[in-house]
């Protein structure tokens, strides 16, 4: 299952710095980072498909339950400053999955609220 390919690493300062968090086995939706003291302080993140590279999309939500403002990253890769995107220290909730996401998932799981199927939720 692709979803097993997925690993994500964040920080909560610039260049991969101060506190981490690691998801190393799989897709995961956090419906509120509150639940790992993490709440609009991600900075930096290293995210990737040890398997196939291209297919990882990782999407960050300025509010808990998937709502607010949102930036999308598809395919591994490694952001040193969030501050770039316009989203440093704005996230409060996340998905992350093994296969690229289209605009019309990502807007479906904004509008009900509900991460794709086959992942683990993470819910404060």
């Amino acid at each position: 299952m692709a979803n097993s390919d997925v690993r994500l690493a964040l920080w909560s300062g610039n260049n991969f710095s101060v506190r981490r968090i690691l998801f190393r086995r799989g897709g995961v939706a956090v419906r509120d980072l509150g639940a790992f003291r993490f709440d609009n302080v991600l900075s930096s993140f290293r995210l990737r498909n040890v398997v196939e590279r291209s297919q990882v999309t990782l999407v960050l939500f300025s509010q808990i339950n998937f709502q607010g403002s949102f930036r999308v990253f598809r395919g591994s890769q490694s952001v040193a400053n969030l501050g770039n995107f316009n989203f440093n220290n704005v996230t409060s909730s996340l998905v992350v999955v093994g296969r690229n996401l289209t605009n019309a998932e990502i807007a479906l799981i904004q509008s009900t609220g509900r991460p794709p199927r086959d992942i683990l939720i993470i819910r404060q």
